[in-house]
């Protein structure tokens, strides 16, 4: 399975870089994600849960960094045994260019699936596989933008709801 997208995040792409070099960042980033640990030069070992369809799967493998052109590209190559659900293994060739508000991030992903997993069907695979990479590059872009401006209002509009909610109860005895 192939896919490819980009995206325009609001930081400098030193940043960027260093946010994908970082076991701390790819463990908030990676969908599922529970444990990541090791470094760019070694490679990383994770951890991570992941229910698609009806199977559910703990994952444990290894992620390599390889290709890196400081601040501008790098390859990400990973490889995970779910026991019995099967393997998943896949990279993503990740391309840094400056842009007018911060960094465009371009990818391209190649994911494999073996075992139960690959009994499931391309188009839950595939689309599954899509969700994945989008939400990992959706977790890079808001660890380092911080939450949308839209969300932080709705979070503000909900916090002064909730005063209103309680004296309504308390003024019903409800």
């Amino acid at each position: 399975m192939h896919m490819s997208d980009q995206r325009e995040i609001a930081a400098p792409v030193a940043d960027v870089w260093a946010a994908l070099l970082s076991a701390d960042s790819l463990l908030n980033c990676v969908p599922g994600a529970k444990e990541v640990t090791g470094n760019a030069e070694e490679g990383f070992e994770a951890t991570v849960v992941q229910k698609v369809g009806p199977v559910k799967a703990t994952f444990k493998g290894q992620v390599a960094l390889s290709n890196m052109v400081e601040g501008e590209s790098l390859t990400l190559t990973g490889e995970g045994k779910g026991g019995a659900a099967g393997f998943a293994k896949g990279g993503a060739d990740v391309t840094l260019a400056a842009s007018e508000t911060g960094t465009l991030l371009s990818y391209e992903v190649d994911a494999k699936v073996g075992g139960k997993l690959a009994q499931l069907g391309s188009r839950l695979i595939d689309g599954f596989a899509k969700k994945m990479a989008d939400q990992f590059f959706t977790n890079l872009q808001t660890s380092l933008e911080g939450p949308e401006e839209e969300a932080e209002e709705a979070a503000d509009a909900g916090a002064e709801e909730a005063p209103k909610k309680s004296l309504l109860k308390r003024m019903t005895g409800g």
